[in-house]
């Protein structure tokens, strides 16, 4: 008979067997296959348990699932769960799964209005109610300017499109997960439950343009959810906003890109403002016309910028990987016109205007952005179109001329500026990009790079720019 007396006897006896027979931890391996089997059945229409299936076509469904999803981002398509497939499967998303190659939701739902109401039904404690409805009327703001919609808000919960915020399992099959990983989701436009837009209660959501990244700002996730309210689904091109996983860009300035427009006034047609609108177009890899502001070298890897955009390409790495400079660097400007790698102190400089900015690693440095008359340059030179070190020299390239910077005296050596074409034989345009690897200074112009030997003095290859992307294609 069991009594209180044997309790302590039991709780000994528990924890002798566990020192004994401790609990497995979870390998990697197992953790990864969690991750995977969770991210393909919530995005890509797995069957549950699919990867426990005794089925002998089980492991086929999954690798072409992986495919799928591979394609959809544009990674290297192996149907194996590789370093790069499980970054972006760990990234904060929506919770509105995938569709290869759809721009409009599947059955193409739409509102048969054209004047559409919300409400808020609920609120975060992190913001203000007033935060919070006017992040919600510039997100219905960006659609209305690309679109004949138009929104009002009211306090009736029988609006067409309903706001909550909510934790967990909130009873419609999609719960959340939680801290990060699914941020948000909502609904094609429909009866009952159709167009609302629910956002998780346990994320920390903020308007401030400067806060953590572990922060997300409710104005670009309710854009984006707003999107498929109105019957959106999601885009592959990672400059739209309707691309799945969240990127911070700067608010204050965002507009819809030239795919997001494409989408709405494929719905409902062309706005009702004489001036349509027009967004940005997010560069590719393998455009013939490609070029870049800026190139530099990074403890190894090489930056390629192009206006809000950079690629990172490693040298350990298959693929060459786009992002938002605000991603990374929420402080630096769009646009950097040049960049140049001091090996000696382990710094970053880019350059925008007559500013710059210093960053060790991926840090910027306190104290910036500083003015380029640091450097020694007259009031006339107002931008950098280039810029590389080399032997503890940097050569700054503005228009036809060069100047060149001592790195350890900090400042310019005499008799500079001279002429580019005087000591770069063979180049004789203007100078879009430069960066230094081994013997050779790499010089962009245009959609072509040069590469000029310095010992020799002379440039020996000239080619497309995009090769540097891993494009193969002329």
């Amino acid at each position: 008979m069991f009594t209180l007396k044997t309790l302590p006897l039991l709780l000994l006896l528990d924890i002798q067997l566990s020192k004994a027979f401790p609990i497995p931890s979870e390998s990697p391996e197992e953790k990864n296959t969690k991750i995977v089997q969770n991210y393909l059945e919530n995005f890509y229409q797995l069957p549950k348990g699919e990867h426990r299936s005794a089925r002998k076509n089980s492991t086929s469904v999954i690798v072409e699932k992986l495919k799928e999803m591979q394609r959809f981002f544009g990674l290297k398509v192996t149907g194996q769960p590789d370093e790069e497939t499980l970054a972006v499967m760990q990234k904060p998303r929506c919770g509105v799964p995938d569709g290869v190659s759809y721009m409009i939701t599947p059955g193409n739902p739409k509102w048969q209005q054209t004047h559409l109401t919300y409400s808020i039904i609920s609120y975060p404690p992190d913001l203000s109610g007033a935060d919070v409805v006017k992040s919600f009327e510039q997100a219905f703001k960006l659609w209305s300017e690309a679109s004949p919609l138009t929104f009002t808000r009211i306090s009736q919960k029988k609006a067409d499109i309903r706001i909550t915020f909510v934790r967990g399992d909130h009873g419609d099959n999609s719960p959340f997960d939680g801290p990060d990983g699914i941020l948000a989701h909502a609904f094609q436009p429909g009866q009952g439950i159709g167009g609302d837009a629910h956002f998780d209660l346990d994320e920390t959501w903020t308007t401030d343009d400067e806060s953590k990244l572990t922060n997300y700002n409710l104005f670009l996730v309710a854009a984006h959810e707003f999107g498929h309210s109105l019957g959106l689904a999601h885009s592959s091109d990672p400059g739209a906003l309707m691309y799945p996983n969240y990127a911070f860009r700067e608010t204050s300035t965002y507009s819809l890109s030239q795919d997001d427009i494409n989408g709405i006034q494929a719905i409902y047609g062309p706005s009702n403002n004489p001036i349509q609108p027009t967004g940005s177009t997010t560069p590719t890899a393998c455009d013939p016309r490609l070029t870049f502001d800026a190139i530099v070298t990074l403890r190894g890897e090489i930056l390629f910028f192009q206006d809000k955009y950079f690629w990172r390409r490693h040298p350990q790495l298959r693929s060459v990987e786009l992002n938002f400079i605000s991603l990374f660097w929420r402080s630096l400007p769009n646009g950097i016109q040049a960049a140049y790698e001091d090996f000696d102190r382990d710094l970053v400089f880019l350059f925008k205007g007559n500013k710059y900015w210093a960053l060790n690693g991926y840090d910027i440095q306190p104290g910036y952005p500083k003015d380029i008359s640091n450097y020694g340059f007259p009031s006339s030179v107002r931008a950098i179109d280039a810029a590389v070190s080399y032997e503890s020299k940097t050569y700054f390239f503005v228009k036809d001329q060069y100047w060149r910077f001592d790195n350890q005296r900090r400042s310019m050596d005499a008799g500079f500026p001279k002429i580019i074409a005087s000591a770069f034989g063979g180049i004789e345009r203007r100078i879009d990009a430069v960066f230094q690897q081994d013997h050779y200074f790499l010089f962009f112009s245009g959609p072509y790079y040069y590469a000029f030997d310095l010992n020799t003095r002379r440039v020996t290859r000239i080619a497309r720019s995009n090769k540097w992307l891993n494009c193969r294609r002329s």
